[in-house]
């Protein structure tokens, strides 16, 4: 039962992108489409389990029994770019149309501080090698979850009746909004 719970607070609760306020950029670049929303979702996620797992050994066998600990944010950010590279070279010889369609924001996830939150979030919370893989799967499928609900809502809101005014980005960030007010409804599981 705590598993589960640790998975639902991963996603819903402490949802990385809509209550932690980490990776807003992807997250408004591609949720204009719902198939780009669920490749970048799985790149993401992809990348956020395969970091964490190389950080997590990185930083427990080398950084600190070294006292190297100042060294972390560089290490993490050397590792994620590195796992971006591939994915992105993978991307582009097995499926390039979602490399295309990804564009500007696959070379993103680099720079993606979700990617970077959840490797250093780990650490501090000092989980093992185990919970901490769990952590990125589930807050990877939390940024996914809430990527797949904006895109969808933008799906439908460039056929709805928006004024001028708020068409595009504007109602874009107004119903992200909306949805980070909604998941903080779930804060009051977590108690």
């Amino acid at each position: 039962m705590d598993t589960f719970l640790f998975v639902i607070s991963a996603i819903f609760i402490n949802n990385i992108v809509l209550v932690q306020y980490l990776g807003a950029c992807p997250f408004m670049g591609t949720s204009k489409s719902t198939d780009v929303a669920l490749g970048m979702g799985g790149a993401v996620i992809f990348v956020l389990v395969m970091a964490t797992a190389i950080t997590w050994p990185v930083h427990v066998y080398a950084l600190a029994p070294n006292g190297l600990e100042y060294l972390q944010t560089i290490a993490f950010i050397l590792i994620i770019a590195s796992l971006v590279q591939f994915v992105e070279m993978f991307l582009r010889k097995v499926i390039p149309p979602l490399y295309k369609s990804l564009g500007l924001f696959l070379p993103l996830i680099t720079t993606n501080c979700a990617v970077l939150g959840v490797a250093i979030m780990v650490q501090r919370n000092e989980y093992g090698f185990g919970k901490s893989l769990l952590y990125a799967l589930a807050s990877g499928v939390g940024f996914t979850v809430a990527l797949v609900i904006l895109s969808a809502i933008r799906e439908r809101l460039d056929v709805a009746p928006v004024p001028q005014a708020f068409r595009g980005v504007p109602i874009a960030l107004i119903m992200a909004g909306a949805m980070s007010l909604a998941f903080f409804a779930f804060q009051g599981m977590g108690a």
